[in-house]
């Protein structure tokens, strides 16, 4: 279990490095909307969970939590990791690598939890990728954080942002940015989410499921206070959406082929009109 033993993690040369190159144009071209910071714990291991709608968005967090004194180490795709300088930088920064789809990717998370217990922040963007939701709300979230969460104890931060999806749209038919009229990028970190209810029970796929759903509830909390508006009742879930697709689709084609089957000559109904025809002829 962390503690608020004393133990955070030093920034380091590498994070040094990468706020003095990413730092200044951030601050130059980005107006910047700091709230919450308070709920960051001061020491000892954490968990953040940032809701995901823009490519920019990783730099805003970051921003917000060096700006903290702790820094997070995020889960990134292991693509990131190799060569080149962006590969040095995530090496130098100790972010986690994930292996999708690869027996390796368990490694993330025991990875993710002993930084934990080294005193250390892990970030974690429950939603696997950007938001689907037409209205940039959160979706429905991985399970990942919750494991971790159960195992450790940490403390679970959730954070909202908002505004770099205003600067980088995340599906834009065009990858570029919109910088003008300059964009406001807000964080907001609410108060640590209360999991102690769920620390005895045994964390099968149901309880981490309802633990995922709590920790998105809260990010989503948040999300709202920031954009001042109510969230949805129902949140965005993909693998829903997918078999809704696949249902209409199916819909469609079966549609489709009743009516190519009722128009195709030689077919029992088209030959019953031809012969109709032929007889009031």
């Amino acid at each position: 279990m962390a503690g608020s033993d004393g133990k955070r993690r030093k920034i380091g040369f590498w994070y040094r490095l990468a706020a003095f190159l990413a730092k200044p144009p951030l601050v130059l071209l980005f107006k910047r909307d700091w709230r919450g910071m308070e709920n960051i714990p001061d020491d000892g291991g954490f968990i953040t969970v940032v809701n995901h709608n823009s490519y920019l968005d990783p730099l805003s967090y970051a921003h917000y939590q060096y700006n903290t004194g702790r820094v997070p180490r995020f889960l990134a795709k292991v693509g990131l990791f190799k060569g080149g300088f962006v590969g040095a930088v995530m090496r130098g920064t100790g972010q986690i690598p994930v292996y999708r789809e690869s027996t390796d990717a368990v490694g993330a998370f025991r990875a993710a939890v002993e930084a934990i217990e080294k005193g250390e922040c892990v970030a974690f963007y429950p939603e696997g990728t950007l938001t689907r939701d037409p209205q940039m709300w959160p979706m429905a979230g991985k399970t990942g954080a919750a494991r971790v969460a159960l195992l450790t104890r940490a403390p679970v931060v959730p954070v909202a942002q908002w505004g770099a999806n205003l600067a980088m749209p995340p599906y834009a038919r065009e990858k570029k940015l919109r910088l003008f009229p300059r964009k406001t990028l807000t964080v907001q970190a609410g108060p640590p989410i209360d999991l102690s209810a769920y620390y005895d029970r045994e964390p099968t796929a149901e309880v981490l499921r309802e633990v995922t759903d709590v920790m998105m509830d809260a990010v989503t909390e948040q999300l709202a206070v920031v954009r001042g508006e109510p969230a949805p009742a129902e949140r965005y879930d993909m693998r829903k959406a997918a078999t809704r697709r696949r249902e209409q689709r199916s819909r469609r084609e079966s549609t489709d082929a009743a009516h190519h089957q009722h128009d195709e000559p030689g077919t029992a109904p088209a030959a019953a009109e031809a012969a109709e025809g032929e007889k009031n002829a």
